[in-house]
């Protein structure tokens, strides 16, 4: 289990990289856009597109590599108000719901991308580029995610849960000599 959790852990972090340099990347497509339309008087008709098709790949690439640092949305002031014990079953609970909505929104992506690629699906742009390749990654991102999360829930929310307390830890544990 280690083995694969690692893995895919370290998937995650490659696709977070991947993510930021499209990202550098869509800035470099946006000012070539402002740079032909200001110099050369050239609109173009493919740019903002393709920006926002390779920042929704961004996006959901990225989001594995934001769940390893439970970087997702969080209600924190809970964590401040309640005891560790409940805190803990809130987080299991948080990825549990988590897990349940991201398999379901993976599992749709993947229907999504089969049907625009078996359709041929394409924009309704003049430029009208495929869908599919956007359908892929965005069920690749959410099954990574998807997988990120359950890895999360074995290694951490599970055992922090249900761990047996350790009296000589707790009896040298600087929180409960204050």
């Amino acid at each position: 289990m280690k083995t694969i959790s690692k893995l895919i852990k370290n998937i995650n972090i490659l696709f977070g990289y991947i993510s930021a340099i499209v990202i550098v990347i869509v800035s470099g497509i946006l000012l070539f856009e402002v740079f032909v339309r200001y110099f050369f008087s050239m609109p173009t008709d493919w740019e903002i597109e393709l920006s926002v098709m390779l920042l929704i790949i961004s996006t959901f690439m990225a989001a594995g590599f934001t769940q390893i640092t439970r970087g997702h949305v969080n209600i924190e002031i809970l964590d401040a108000l309640l005891p560790k014990k409940i805190i803990k079953w809130r987080i299991l609970i948080s990825d549990l719901i988590s897990i349940l909505f991201c398999a379901f929104i993976s599992y749709s992506s993947w229907i999504l991308f089969y049907e625009a690629y078996i359709e041929g699906r394409m924009s309704e742009s003049s430029w009208g580029p495929k869908l599919w390749p956007v359908f892929l990654f965005m069920a690749i991102g959410m099954t990574f995610l998807t997988l990120q999360i359950l890895v999360q829930i074995i290694e951490e929310s599970i055992p922090n849960v249900f761990k047996r307390k350790n009296i000589l830890h707790e009896l040298h544990d600087p929180e409960l000599m204050e």
